[in-house]
C-alpha cells in the first residue's frame, strides 16, 4: 500500500469513508485511495478512502445505485473536507431521487469546501473563464489587473499591475472572477486580467 493509502487507512480506521464498508474475513471490499476530481491546488488532502463499489460508481465505471448512497446520511457529517465534497457532489447528482434534497439543505461546509464541491458539478453548458489573452482561468490561479478598475459599491480603485492570488470563479458568469485586492474581496472582469500562474 502506498504512503497515501496508509495515511487514509489510519484516518478512516480502515473503513470506507463514504459507505462505512470494511474488510471482513467473509467479504473483501478492496479499500483504496480515491482522488477527488477538480480539486484546488492549495488543498493538502484531496483523497478519500473508499471501497470498490463507491469508487466504481464515482468514476462512472458502473451504474449509480441510489440505495447504496443512502449511507451519505451519515458520511455527509464527516469533518474531512474531501469526504464532504464527494458526499455533496453525489447528493447533487441524485437530486431527482428526492431524498438527497433534504440532506443537501442540512449539510454544513466551510465556504472554501463548498466552492471546491461546486467546482466539480456540471450543470448545463460548461462555463469557461478566460483572461484577456484567452488563457483558461482556474480556481486558485494568480492574475494581474491590466487597467485601473472602479470597484462597484466602494471608493476602491483596483490599480493596474495589482497582483491577485488564489482567485475563485463566478460559476454563472464566464466574464467574472473574484479575488482580494488588499483586504477587500472584489469581482473582476476577466477581459481586464492576465493569468500569471499556470495550473499544475
Amino acid at each position: 500500500m502506498s504512503d497515501l493509502g496508509k495515511q487514509l487507512e489510519e484516518r478512516s480506521g480502515n473503513t470506507c469513508e463514504i459507505c462505512a464498508a470494511t474488510d471482513t474475513l467473509e467479504v473483501k471490499v478492496s479499500l483504496e485511495a480515491y482522488e477527488v476530481p477538480d480539486s484546488p491546488k492549495n488543498v493538502k488532502d484531496t483523497a478519500i478512502f473508499a471501497c470498490e463499489t463507491c469508487r466504481m460508481q464515482l468514476k462512472g465505471e458502473s451504474e449509480v445505485e441510489p440505495n447504496h448512497w443512502r449511507a451519505l446520511n451519515d458520511s455527509m457529517w464527516s469533518t474531512v473536507p474531501a469526504v464532504q465534497v464527494v458526499a455533496y457532489r453525489m447528493l447533487d447528482q441524485l437530486r431527482p431521487e428526492g431524498w438527497p434534497v433534504d440532506l443537501i439543505d442540512m449539510m454544513y461546509m466551510e465556504e472554501d469546501t463548498k466552492q471546491w464541491a461546486e467546482d466539480g458539478i456540471q450543470r448545463g453548458p460548461k462555463i469557461v473563464h478566460k483572461d484577456a489573452n484567452g488563457n483558461i482561468l482556474h480556481r486558485g490561479d494568480s492574475i494581474v489587473i491590466l487597467k485601473d478598475l472602479d470597484v462597484k459599491g466602494s471608493s476602491l480603485i483596483a490599480k493596474r499591475g495589482t497582483a491577485v492570488r488564489n482567485i475563485s470563479l463566478v460559476h454563472e458568469n464566464a466574464n467574472q472572477i473574484e479575488g482580494k485586492v488588499g483586504p477587500t474581496q472584489v469581482v473582476l472582469l476577466t477581459q481586464f486580467v492576465k493569468k500569471t500562474s499556470k495550473e499544475e
